[in-house]
């Protein structure tokens, strides 16, 4: 998921997508056992008392909406608030973890996201990784289902340091996701930069809908990246019934290596509404769907076979802690959620409404900013845009009036000639730059400094008048994005 920026990581799939393919569905042995010619890397039974928590020498729970520094919602839209509660996250005494969705009494959703704290599982140079997991997931179809998105999923190394600002070219590999009850699994890889590119994001490179019956039944789904091969493969499975390759054929040989030559961690979560569930109809849940119902995972295994013992370089090997952060990040200066000080203060209180915010507001308009540059523009209708934007710039729109029904969109015209994939975010938040984001997109390049690109982004309902922070955030230092202007709608 999600991702990417989930969940992370995004599948922005149509109804009309051809199934990818169709398969019997076999009942998958439980705890199966690492098969011969292989060997464990790293195993989890979940096996405890019930409601007890994971073992956090070898999981880390994520916490609210997104990771600190990274995108809101975790770049997809999804409401729920990730928690470290038992009645989220906890063992069920019978050999499974329990993730579970819960609405409280005033409608908000709580869930559980989860990632292994190591982030060193990697395919050997010439050999083969395998990455299985046995679950079941929530017993929820139709009305009752509205808004579900459980999800088994790996993120590159290199995304953990730098709150996933470097998607999807560190790599996203979504092993299995569904979203809806729909009786159908997706199985995807994200690589390449967003919109569009090698890798055909956000929907990536994916098997499309693989139909299934008894859908939240018990079924083993895993991946296998083999480097033996040539072209190198990237193999998706449901019960040992291969269901979707995506090779190194299909890619460039450097989009290849940025996405899959490197470590992964693995996540599990139970989203609720976002951008992939949207697809399908569903962006939100509704009172319909039902609370309380979880993903139930019996084990997850990461196995390997031949090749050299030396992983590849950009692997990273975690220290076991009980904190949260559990790895060594690689040399890549996180970003920080705050810009730096500067003369202007970090708070303002809201002005008369000067500025009309479903009116084109032209980003060279700002009442203040820090770190950006101004030059002439070749977009539609000329005139100025800001540019030189790297992680901490940031820029301020004083009395935007966004009356009283609710604005719920932001949308910005951006470009971006960033290079080595150089990638970030664009923030809104509201009266100060320590505010949370009320909105957020990534951009990395979009073919040049002015190929430019209208970008929508979901945003908490804003009513009132309001000072309005463009912020930026990214793992990388380099200058990531241009902005000609940006507008609000409903």
């Amino acid at each position: 998921m999600p991702t990417p920026l989930r969940r992370h990581a995004t599948n922005l799939l149509t109804a009309g997508v051809v199934l990818a393919c169709a398969w019997t569905v076999v009942v998958a042995p439980a705890k199966a056992d690492t098969p011969s010619g292989w060997s464990t890397v790293w195993r989890d039974d979940f096996n405890g008392p019930a409601g007890t928590g994971l073992d956090r020498t070898q999981w880390q729970y994520d916490l609210g909406h997104g990771y600190a520094g990274g995108a809101w919602n975790w770049g997809t839209g999804e409401v729920e608030a990730e928690t470290d509660s038992p009645a989220n996250v906890s063992l069920d005494g019978s050999g499974n973890l329990a993730i579970t969705a819960v609405r409280d009494s005033s409608g908000n959703w709580t869930s559980g996201r989860v990632e292994s704290a190591r982030t060193d599982f990697a395919a050997p140079v010439g050999g083969v990784l395998r990455v299985e997991s046995r679950l079941k997931l929530p017993d929820v179809s139709g009305a009752t289902a509205a808004g579900y998105w459980p999800a088994f999923w790996m993120l590159g190394d290199a995304a953990r340091a730098v709150a996933a600002t470097d998607w999807p070219g560190v790599g996203e590999i979504d092993i299995m996701e569904n979203i809806n009850g729909l009786g159908s699994i997706w199985s995807t890889l994200h690589c390449g930069y967003i919109d569009g590119g090698p890798c055909n994001e956000k929907t990536g490179l994916s098997s499309g809908p693989v139909a299934s019956t008894d859908i939240s039944a018990f079924h083993t789904y895993a991946m296998e990246l083999d480097r033996s091969t040539s072209p190198e493969q990237l193999r998706f499975y449901t019960d040992d019934v291969l269901v979707h390759t995506v090779t190194s054929a299909q890619v460039d040989a450097t989009t290849w290596a940025n996405a899959l030559h490197h470590g992964f961690f693995v996540i599990y979560d139970v989203a609720l509404g976002g951008e992939f569930p949207g697809a399908f109809g569903q962006w939100v849940p509704t009172a319909q769907t039902a609370s309380g119902k979880p993903m139930l995972i019996d084990y997850v295994a990461v196995t390997e076979k031949g090749g050299s013992t030396t992983p590849p370089t950009g692997t990273t090997t975690p220290t076991a802690s009980t904190t949260p952060t559990q790895t060594t990040p690689p040399v890549t200066t996180p970003p920080t959620t705050t810009p730096p000080t500067t003369s202007t203060p970090t708070t303002t209180a809201p002005t008369s409404g000067t500025r009309d915010a479903y009116a084109r507001i032209e980003a060279e308009s700002y009442d203040s900013q820090s770190g950006t540059l101004t030059e002439a523009t070749t977009d539609t209708g000329g005139g100025q845009d800001i540019t030189g934007i790297a992680t901490n710039d940031w820029a301020l729109y004083k009395g935007v009036d966004f009356g009283s029904t609710q604005a719920t969109q932001f949308l910005a015209r951006v470009a971006s000639g960033a290079t080595n994939g150089a990638s970030g975010l664009v923030e809104v938040r509201l009266d100060s730059l320590d505010a949370q984001p009320v909105g957020t997109f990534a951009i990395a390049n979009t073919g040049g400094w002015q190929s430019w690109q209208t970008i929508p982004a979901n945003i908490t309902g804003v009513t009132g008048v309001h000072n309005v922070y463009i912020t930026f955030t990214s793992g990388q230092p380099s200058d990531y994005v241009a902005v000609n202007w940006l507008t609000f709608g409903h």
